[in-house]
């Protein structure tokens, strides 16, 4: 059994004892590339993110959190790779088409960081990118519950996955100048449109 197979194990064990549901677990393809992009508000996202699906997630994240030690090795072990924020970082793009083009998984927060007010935020372009350059389909996910989760007392935790948005589904009509921007906008907003768990 690899790192990542014990630590999901143990995660979703620990989160069905608060009350987690996941919702449209169905809608996630079961082989090909597939860009995950999950609204953000807080850090354990990405592990709730990752126990809600059947495949191995490949996360991409701040480069800060890979010098802290002994976690930073960890996230190594799990797929995790870093990114420098604010700018384009090639070394995580080539990592990024790696994964993609393997036929994994790639986890992104569109973003960029978490959102102060739980309130799902404007998508960065870049996952557009690496849709185009991997053919993958892009899976708009929305995780609710997982602020201050340990921190006060057992909330409740869900987790909505949308169904597959490809290139094709998402092309601009004739006239739109910024034409990664409104894709990325229309993912954000398939994101936002995902219904609540109840």
């Amino acid at each position: 059994m690899t790192l990542y197979s014990f630590l999901k194990k143990v995660f979703r064990l620990q989160f069905r004892l608060m009350k987690w549901t996941v919702i449209g677990e169905e809608n996630m393809p079961t082989t090909g590339p597939v860009i995950l992009a999950i609204n953000h508000v807080s850090i354990w996202d990405p592990v709730v993110a990752a126990c809600s699906v059947p495949r191995q997630v490949s996360f991409m994240a701040k480069e800060e959190l890979f010098s802290i030690p002994v976690l930073g090795g960890v996230f190594s072990k799990l797929g995790a790779f870093p990114v420098k924020r604010g700018q384009g970082d090639m070394n995580a793009i080539r990592q990024s088409l790696t994964i993609l083009k393997g036929g994994g998984v790639l986890g992104l927060f569109p973003e960029g960081t978490r959102s102060k007010t739980g309130e799902i935020q404007k998508g960065m372009p870049g996952m557009v990118l690496l849709m185009e350059k991997s053919q993958a389909s892009i899976v708009p996910v929305k995780v609710r519950g997982t602020s201050n989760m340990f921190t006060k007392g057992w909330g409740r935790i869900s987790v909505v996955v949308g169904k597959p948005l490809t290139n094709q589904m998402l092309k601009p009509p004739e006239g739109v100048e910024k034409r990664r921007e409104w894709i990325a906008d229309r993912i954000m907003q398939a994101m936002i449109e995902l219904p609540e768990a109840k």
